[in-house]
């Protein structure tokens, strides 16, 4: 496929999924932040994970709060991203509570910046998408960020995409930039890719 093709399906497969996450009933929402939360809970134990990297969420994004409340309270070590003008991420621990309004208006963290390659120390990383297929290969939301990050670690912990089910799907459209994850984790199941 060619990348403008693949460029125009992307775009219109992320507005199908931003419509169909904006009519999401607070009863649907609520039920899916339980099973996410519980997932990525039993991810994080099962890899026995100490350390992991994970973004704070949208609006209409499965709500990670919870999960990292959880982290926090078990004295995880959190590092969360920070967008930067020049398309890569920086990273800071922050408190957990504190957040900003980052680059195209997402939250973020506040808290000492940490640099591009403090990614490199984590057990774990959990990155936001719009979609994954059933290869693992993963579609976010057009900016680039995590597949930059993702492409230029040398060893990479394991990555897990957080989406709503129904967001897993047979093929994704893919770019040469696009980087696949090892596994997903939808409010009722963990997929795993490897």
């Amino acid at each position: 496929m060619d990348s403008d093709t693949a460029s125009h399906r992307k775009r219109a497969l992320r507005a199908e999924i931003r419509e169909r996450r904006q009519n999401l009933t607070a009863t649907e929402r609520a039920a899916a932040t339980a099973g996410i939360t519980r997932n990525l809970v039993d991810l994080t134990t099962d890899l026995s994970a100490r350390s992991i990297a994970c973004y704070l969420s949208t609006t209409i994004e499965p709500d990670t709060r919870p999960f990292l409340n959880w982290a926090h309270t078990q004295g995880l070590r959190v590092l969360l991203p920070i967008s930067r003008d020049d398309g890569l991420l920086d990273w800071t621990t922050g408190d957990g509570e504190t957040e900003t309004e980052g680059l195209y208006g997402l939250p973020e963290a506040v808290g000492e910046l940490l640099g591009p390659i403090a990614i490199n120390d984590v057990d774990l990383i959990i990155v936001p998408a719009a979609s994954v297929d059933a290869t693992g290969m993963r579609m976010g939301w057009g900016r680039g960020y995590f597949d930059k990050t993702l492409g230029s670690m040398e060893k990479c912990p394991p990555v897990y995409a957080v989406l709503f089910d129904g967001e897993l799907v047979d093929e994704v459209p893919r770019e040469r930039h696009d980087q696949p994850v090892d596994g997903a984790v939808t409010p009722t199941r963990i997929a795993q890719f490897t």
